[in-house]
């Protein structure tokens, strides 16, 4: 960092005005309906998660070649699609840790969180060749204790608030947080409210322009401010034809700002500076 004020802009690799990591939840069937057993009666829902891993995938590599980005997987899918998994990281695409079935990490104690942690890691160590080193919570909470259990485990961020738009160092650990915005989730836009939440996914409630507006002025915001633009998009949605195609379109507004891309472990490694400040 350039400055330790709290309200400084970092000073980014080549002197780039501002940074763009590009992060992707590639969740599978996992979730609250696997983990109580309700996924098994709903098929289709089933399959509709499933979306992203077999075919979400394929056409986000094509689209995001060249620009690296980090894929947050559950241990879980990468068990059960380990050769799509291993095509994220053959790519050059950060594959990174989201729970073994994005499992509710404020539901378990630290002991709890640490048989999680461990069970997955074991299964990428064995499919990927390599344990992870970045962690997004999968239901964005923790208990008190989480940061300096991660750390302790040997992680060197996380992408889990939402409390900041550059990343930041935790004052009782060793993790840098790199935090996203809810603005560049594409539930937000891309998927129905959750209240029915049926069919989940199945469509959208905003239009293409809508969303596509949205999501440049918050590009152009972050870029204006030297800020680090981080997203929570999913394959299961953004990975379709038609929402692909927009964000063809935003990856296209991205490069003519010509920020620093870069993986969320590529954005930890500068920011492990002295002068990162401390939260």
């Amino acid at each position: 960092m350039s400055s330790s004020s709290p309200t400084s802009a970092p000073r980014w690799p080549d002197d780039r005005a501002s940074a763009v990591g590009l992060a992707f939840d590639l969740d599978g069937p996992t979730g609250d309906a696997m983990l109580d057993g309700s996924l098994r009666r709903r098929p289709a829902y089933f399959s509709q998660k499933c979306y992203g891993v077999w075919r979400g995938v394929d056409r986000l590599l094509r689209l995001l070649e060249p620009l690296p980005a980090t894929f947050f997987v559950p241990a879980w899918v990468v068990e059960h699609w380990p050769a799509q998994c291993r095509r994220l990281v053959d790519a050059g695409h950060e594959v990174a840790h989201h729970g073994y079935q994005h499992e509710r990490f404020a539901d378990h104690d630290l002991a709890g969180q640490r048989a999680i942690i461990e069970r997955s890691q074991a299964i990428f160590a064995a499919e990927l060749g390599g344990r992870a080193v970045g962690f997004r919570t999968p239901s964005g909470d923790w208990t008190p204790g989480t940061p300096q259990l991660l750390a302790e485990l040997g992680f060197s961020y996380s992408s889990s608030m939402r409390d900041d738009d550059r990343p930041y160092r935790h004052a009782d650990a060793d993790l840098i947080e790199i935090p996203a915005r809810s603005e560049l989730d594409d539930y937000t836009s891309l998927a129905y409210t959750r209240d029915p939440d049926w069919p989940s996914g199945g469509a959208r409630i905003a239009s293409y322009p809508a969303t596509l507006d949205a999501w440049r002025r918050e590009a152009s915001g972050y870029h204006a401010a030297g800020g680090c633009l981080v997203t929570i998009f999913h394959p299961k949605f953004v990975g379709r034809p038609g929402p692909a195609q927009l964000l063809a379109e935003w990856l296209g507004a991205l490069r003519a700002a010509d920020p620093w891309f870069a993986t969320l472990a590529e954005i930890a490694d500068w920011a492990r500076t002295p002068e990162l400040v401390a939260r």
